[in-house]
């Protein structure tokens, strides 16, 4: 077995994927190294009787279409995997349902839909919908200006082209919406994605959820037909096809440095060591700083900004295989999102707590993929967010007893919400607490969201100091902890980004 590599990436899930496959297109060699046996990380599925479930993906945006690619797609097509992934595209973007205003409203894809939509919400409300994703495609053409010129924009094209960005960039979305001062229905509606960024409108960037919503409504949202497992195969058959080695059952214990302080190479909990002067860690930073690094190596510079940063969304999902077909049980759309209130700022105070049901998104697969289960039957997933690291309070004998408390919670919401029974139809029930989450990815907290997204640390401004936050000589860390912070298409992003970052520096070095 091979022990020298150009590049080690520790971690097959997403972002380690992409930042290996980034590497060895470069023509570098790169060694992955998993601790699990299969890739993914949480881009996997698992089988539970006679349903197969998919363990986190609830639809993938920025893919596009082969004439028109969004984001997502360029990349894929670019690190060699476009063309091995078969998507469904989604007709709707999401059933928006709040308890509180008794709202409930499907919302489609596609402007002039959701223009329409708009229309029919309230008086001149195709209007405002229309100026508002005018104000997002631009921010979004902004973004992937700045992304082009790889941060070094030409300060006159920004004051003049991109100009809505420059006026709205420092500011977070509540700031933005109050000005604007759109009724509160058509607020309400776009805003449903929220709770994927898990922040709330006073913290979180306006630039960072106008891109996702203007993503969303104008290049379409899909699913892979095999699943998320199936393009974290994908990508594995892509780096074997390169060269590139993937050793699953491999933990990483430390990542070694020389007496400069640069990076050496890696040690397994099993005792071998691998070695390479440039490793890719797609882990938190957290992991990386507490225990795979000598205290020695790491700046205090490095420690103040993890410890500034804090945790987002702590996550809880349901599985739920039922007896019955979607339409036999009133199941109608493939992504519903179900809030106690549709204030924002309430919501997030209420996911604080346990074992309150605050709100939820909820995915029918059969929607999508209308033979993922047996006939007449359904997938089901609901998932909610902790704002806080509550489920530290639950001691070891409670812990069941709250599990099942907080799902049963779940699933008579979404009941209540759409007047429907499926308690009555359960055939299988898996539930992943933050508890499960850390021990399956050994995030801190069970956070599945990375560092929480605030304005003035979003997504442009970890951007702007990406290059910045090199702090061990040879060492970059992506992934979901990363710049672009959390969700598929963001890890994709963000391994492929420090593969770059890393090839550049091993330019420098002369390598």
């Amino acid at each position: 077995m091979k022990k020298n590599y150009d590049v080690i990436v520790i971690g097959a899930g997403n972002g380690g994927l992409a930042a290996a496959l980034t590497i060895l297109n470069k023509g570098k060699s790169c060694l992955v190294l998993e601790k699990h046996n299969i890739p993914g990380g949480f881009a996997t599925s698992f089988v539970r009787g006679r349903f197969e479930f998919e363990a986190s993906l609830h639809e993938f945006n920025g893919i596009g279409t082969k004439e028109q690619p969004g984001s997502c797609g360029v990349l894929l097509n670019n690190l060699g995997v476009a063309d091995k992934i078969e998507w469904v595209p989604l007709h709707e973007a999401y059933r928006l349902i709040s308890l509180e205003e008794k709202i409930d409203v499907t919302v489609p894809i596609g402007v002039d839909k959701v223009i329409k939509l708009g229309d029919q919400l309230c008086p001149n409300g195709g209007k405002y919908v229309k100026e508002f994703l005018d104000l997002a495609n631009s921010i979004s053409e902004a973004m992937t200006y700045l992304g082009a010129c790889h941060g070094k924009p030409d300060p006159e094209i920004m004051k003049t082209k991109y100009i809505n960005y420059m006026t709205t960039c420092s500011y977070s979305f509540k700031e933005v919406m109050d000005k604007l001062n759109y009724p509160t229905i058509i607020r309400k509606v776009l805003t449903g994605y929220w709770s994927y960024i898990g922040a709330k409108d006073d913290d979180m960037s306006f630039v960072h959820l106008a891109n996702m919503i203007n993503s969303y409504f104008r290049k379409g949202a899909c699913v892979p037909t095999l699943r998320s497992h199936g393009l974290s195969l994908a990508f594995e058959a892509r780096i074997h096809e390169l060269g590139g080695d993937i050793y699953f059952n491999s933990q990483v214990e430390k990542i070694l440095t020389d007496e400069t302080g640069h990076v050496s190479g890696v040690k397994l909990t099993n005792g071998k060591e691998y070695y390479a002067r440039h490793v890719i860690a797609n882990c938190s930073p957290h992991n990386v700083y507490s225990t795979m690094l000598d205290k020695k190596a790491i700046p205090e510079k490095a420690l103040k900004l993890a410890n500034f940063q804090k945790f987002s969304g702590r996550g809880f999902t349901i599985f739920l295989g039922l007896n019955k077909s979607p339409e036999e049980l009133g199941i109608k759309q493939h992504s519903y999102f179900v809030y106690s209130s549709s204030d924002n700022l309430k919501v997030y105070k209420q996911m604080s707590k346990l074992p309150h049901i605050a709100g939820q998104a909820t995915v029918c697969l059969n929607n999508a993929l209308k033979d993922c289960s047996p006939k007449g039957t359904t997938i089901l997933y609901i998932t909610t967010l902790f704002t806080d690291d509550c489920w530290a309070k639950v001691s070891e004998k409670e812990y069941a007893k709250m599990k099942n408390k907080m799902a049963q919670g779940l699933i008579k919401q979404f009941e209540d919400a759409l007047h429907i029974n499926i308690h009555d139809h359960i055939e299988e029930l898996a539930i992943a607490s933050p508890i499960t989450y850390a021990r399956y990815c050994l995030h801190p907290q069970g956070v599945i969201y990375g560092y929480y997204s605030q304005y003035y640390d979003g997504l442009m401004s970890r951007i702007q100091m990406a290059n910045e936050n090199a702090f061990v000589p040879g060492l970059r860390i992506g992934g979901g902890f990363g710049e672009r912070l959390d969700g598929f298409p963001s890890s994709y992003k963000s391994g492929a980004n420090e593969a770059n970052r890393t090839l550049a520096d091993m330019l420098k070095e002369g390598k």
